[in-house]
């Protein structure tokens, strides 16, 4: 898969952006705040129709425009799939033909000043729903923040989760939806009840809704947990010259084989968790088995006013000779934990598609030493697209820079320059 153009209109700092894009490596070359990473944000946006840093869609809306009483941001981009054999979803993949992915952001203001933001999604300019959309481009980030994939809090992790299967997997965004709203519905039910009153016996449509999507994004999140292990662990391995074993242990707050497993006493001081193979459940077994635990924690839950267990609360840990990385692993054990696990991103992604994925790095290498920058540096050469941010060239070796093209950025402006 490969990145052909790229035009911004009224997106972050950049007012107007129109450029072809050279296949293999790309370097962005500039000072902080100069529009890098936001050059990045917008591709990876593509991918998956949210931003890494935002935490509104209309803080993407250029601020020159923004205060108008209408302001669309637009991100267009021209790609095309290699002539491999292409698995990924369905409606987008025709080889070696250029596709066309448009996303539209547009904010209005009412009488009162009061902004409204709505998306508009266009594949080769049909309009389609996120879900739909996801998937027909793939790209993978490596931030220089990447540590809190293993550092930072539960949701941090689900949240990784969720955009790297939502690319892959054909239901997934769909049924994450999905999960998303029964749970609002659900929640607000037992706030009800919680506070008013009433019959419980309500709960049982939302119950049976629920667990129905939640057993899938359970089945989805296990299989791709155990494919992603496989690789990283290979990985992982390569990189301590075998000195450690990277596991990953996905921990389900409905755990549909052993519920009881981590309330177990442990005879270890330190956490040494005993991993379990979920592979082989269907997710009808799941689905009965959620549904069962909704009904069980019933009164629990009318109590709290809220909904206890589900996906929404699941866990990832990562795990280095045993050893939770996340409480007990060095930084720089949690860096090649973390490395191990985004280059693993990459051939799963592959495998998955039938496509490479654009990589998307900044200021990535600042986080590693020599030896790391080198084994990163070495796969992102052989990659068929990777757009690279840095504030210093000489962060990269000579080779690097000279198979590279170059484009200067300053203040929203992008200059091309040789390599």
């Amino acid at each position: 898969m490969q990145l052909t153009h790229l035009s911004l209109t009224n997106f972050r700092n950049f007012a107007r952006l129109d450029l072809d894009v050279p296949g293999g490596s790309l370097l962005l070359v500039g000072g902080n705040a100069q529009g890098k990473t936001s050059l990045l944000e917008a591709v990876y946006y593509l991918a998956t129709f949210t931003s890494f840093h935002a935490t509104q869609d209309r803080q993407l809306v250029s601020f020159t425009v923004a205060h108008e009483t209408l302001a669309v941001a637009r991100i267009v981009a021209d790609f095309q799939y290699s002539a491999e054999n292409t698995v990924i979803r369905t409606v987008h993949a025709t080889s070696g033909s250029l596709h066309r992915l448009e996303v539209r952001l547009i904010c209005e203001r009412d009488q009162m000043g009061e902004a409204r933001l709505r998306k508009e999604i266009l594949l080769d300019g049909v309009a389609r729903k996120a879900g739909e959309a996801m998937g027909a481009f793939n790209a993978i980030l490596f931030l220089p923040h990447m540590l809190r994939i293993i550092e930072g809090a539960p949701e941090e992790r689900r949240r990784y989760l969720n955009l790297s299967l939502s690319q892959v997997m054909p239901r997934y965004a769909a049924d994450l939806a999905e999960y998303q709203r029964l749970l609002a519905q659900r929640n607000a039910l037992l706030k009800q009840l919680s506070e008013r009153g009433g019959d419980s016996g309500q709960l049982t449509y939302w119950d049976e809704q629920l667990a129905a999507a939640g057993a899938r994004l359970i089945h989805a999140r296990i299989q791709a947990v155990r494919e992603l292990e496989r690789l990283a662990a290979r990985l992982h391995h390569e990189l301590t010259q075998g000195q450690e074993v990277l596991r990953l242990d996905y921990q389900p707050s409905y755990d549909p084989l052993i519920p009881a497993v981590r309330d177990k006493p442990s005879q270890y001081t330190l956490p040494i968790h005993p991993l379990v193979d979920r592979s082989g459940l269907p997710v009808e077994k799941i689905r009965q088995g959620f549904l069962a635990r909704l009904e069980q924690l019933r009164p629990v839950e009318i109590q709290r006013g809220v909904t206890t267990i589900g996906p929404h609360r699941d866990e990832l840990r990562f795990l280095g000779n045993g050893i939770d990385l996340g409480i007990y692993g060095s930084r720089g054990q949690a860096r090649t934990a973390v490395l191990a696990f985004k280059l693993a991103e990459v051939q799963w992604m592959k495998q998955k598609s039938g496509q490479n994925p654009v990589l998307l790095l900044d200021e990535v290498l600042a986080e590693l030493d020599h030896e790391r920058r080198t084994d990163l540096l070495m796969r992102v050469l052989e990659s068929e697209q990777a757009l690279m941010t840095t504030t210093d060239l000489d962060a990269f070796p000579a080779e690097c820079v000279t198979r590279a093209s170059l484009w200067q950025i300053s203040a929203g402006q992008v200059i091309p320059s040789a390599g």
